[in-house]
């Protein structure tokens, strides 16, 4: 399980652009490490895998040919 919650009770009416803004300025604190963590663990959740298992690629649907 991950260590990364959403907090509910936090909320701040801004318009799109507002929002943007500060995400970037959040973002750009972080070292590429932890973006990378980030980034991993959004992945697990939009593809229904364990934070720390990706699924395996099926290298059987991929052929190599020679180009002429």
């Amino acid at each position: 399980m991950s260590s990364y919650r959403l907090d509910r009770t936090a909320f701040k009416a801004q318009t799109a652009e507002e929002a943007s803004k500060s995400h970037a300025a959040y973002y750009k604190t972080l070292t590429w490490q932890e973006r990378l963590r980030i980034a991993n663990y959004l992945n697990s959740v939009a593809y229904n895998y364990p934070e720390n298992e990706p699924p395996r690629l099926d290298k059987t649907i991929f052929k190599a040919r020679a180009r002429k």
